[in-house]
């Protein structure tokens, strides 16, 4: 949750213009077996990307391998019941000054059984079971990471692909105003710093243009970067129903959304796991102050030189058995300082999760806040988008009847780009952390 927290600092700044910075289990769980040798071009959703990224990031295939080996080691922690069988030849040759060499040969097999350890093997199963399932968990987690991180980028796409529809119609009004400016100036109704002035505007929104579809690039390969893809395949986004902004300003009340994401992130059990994994470790480390007990047998036969090997297999045959009592008198005091430090470790794992749980509803408070925020940005910003727009179609009517000069237009214009970029701006950083809010609730992200 920590990890997500900072990730939602790092993304309150989204931006979509070269002026502004770059930003960026409740995830569909799906097989992308499908995608597994892509073709040249991709054309993914939402749901795409993120349903690639379960089967293919790098990152999370190293977590499963985790996983498989945690488990591998509760497996084994549970055959540590079972006996142990082991056998034993030895081929021997012996020589005496004087003698010829005289060969000898035993054999034997022995079986030891654990009877009594004080519970420790008992407490070892259920704690490689508990880092097992806390794997998983942990998996969960960066599955959220994962997507969060996925919606950045993919909203930034969406966001710059936005932007430059708008910036590609503003050149077009740059490219009108500076036609009429050359016939204006031509006709000497403007002078010729006005008409440089309309000449500068155009290269600007050309540069801007140029920035905008970097800034969409760099979001494209980071996406692919998350999604584990080979960087050479052209990935091209699918653009979600126009209906989507609308679904997301549908808000729960604030108390189901705590009580939600306090039910469905996976970072709270991970750290309830820590404690339970502390619990079973301080039974571990008490098991050694108790004795042990442990049944050993054995068969053994032997044999010097060749002669009459099978009787003398026959009678030096043996058997035997019993039972091996260990009684811990005095270890140093290791044993206690093994449960002086389970203690102390199980007392931290208890105040990690206490402040643990505190993070994650602070860290969903104010992500349900900030959502609030970022809807009344969008809002607002909607508002001001369109009445510049239409005050600046409003001037450039007017500049071309040559009723206001080519200062008072640009003036205009820069006020419009300047809304624009707040407008796209913002309704992205709704987006966003719209979806993050949902990621923390459990909920599936869709668009």
């Amino acid at each position: 949750m920590e990890r997500i927290a900072v990730l939602a600092a790092m993304l309150a700044g989204i931006c979509l213009c070269p002026a502004f910075a770059q930003t960026g289990n409740a995830v569909a769980q799906a097989d992308a077996s499908a995608l597994s040798s892509p073709p040249a071009m991709l054309r993914f959703s939402l749901e795409d990307c993120l349903r690639y990224a379960m089967g293919n990031n790098f990152t999370r295939q190293q977590m499963h391998l985790s996983e498989q080996s945690y488990d591998a080691g509760y497996r084994q922690a549970k055959r540590e019941r079972l006996p142990n069988v082991s056998a034993s030849l030895s081929e021997n040759v012996g020589h005496t000054s004087g003698a010829s060499a005289t060969w000898s040969g035993s054999y034997g097999v022995n079986a030891s059984l654990s009877l009594y350890q004080g519970g420790a093997i008992g407490y070892t199963i259920e704690q490689n079971k508990l880092q097992a399932e806390k794997a998983a968990y942990q998996t969960s987690a960066y599955d959220n990471e994962l997507t969060i991180q996925i919606l950045q980028n993919f909203l930034n796409v969406l966001g710059y692909e936005e932007l430059l529809k708008y910036q590609e119609a503003v050149i077009g009004a740059s490219e009108g105003q500076l036609k009429q400016g050359k016939e204006q100036y031509a006709a000497g109704k403007i002078l010729e710093s006005d008409y440089l002035m309309l000449e500068a505007q155009l290269a600007s929104d050309k540069s801007n243009i140029v920035d905008t579809r970097s800034s969409r690039d760099n979001s494209l390969l980071a996406l692919k970067g998350l999604l584990s893809m080979e960087l050479s395949l052209e990935l091209q986004i699918v653009y979600p129903d126009t209906s989507a902004v609308t679904d997301m300003q549908v808000m729960p009340a604030q108390e189901e959304a705590l009580q939600r994401a306090l039910s469905a992130l996976p970072d709270l059990e991970v750290l309830r796991y820590g404690v339970r994994i502390a619990e079973a470790n301080l039974k571990l480390s008490k098991a050694g102050r108790l004795p042990t007990a442990s049944l050993d047998a054995g068969l053994s036969t032997g044999r010097e030189g060749y002669s009459g090997v099978g009787a003398q297999l026959s009678d030096r045959f043996s058997q035997q058995a019993g039972v091996r009592l260990s009684i811990p008198i005095f270890s140093k005091g290791q044993t206690q300082t093994k449960i002086q430090q389970s203690r102390l470790s199980l007392q931290q794992a208890k105040l990690d999760r206490q402040q643990g749980e505190l993070s994650v509803k602070q860290s969903v408070l104010q992500e349900y806040l900030n959502v609030r925020t970022a809807l009344a940005k969008y809002e607002t910003s909607k508002v001001k988008e369109n009445a510049y727009r239409k005050t600046f179609d409003a001037y450039r009517a007017q500049f071309n009847a040559g009723a206001i000069t080519a200062v008072e237009l640009l003036q205009q214009q820069n006020n419009y780009i300047s809304a624009l970029n707040d407008y796209v701006q913002s309704k992205y950083s709704f987006m966003l952390r719209r979806k993050m809010l949902d990621v923390y609730m459990g909920l599936a992200v869709k668009m």
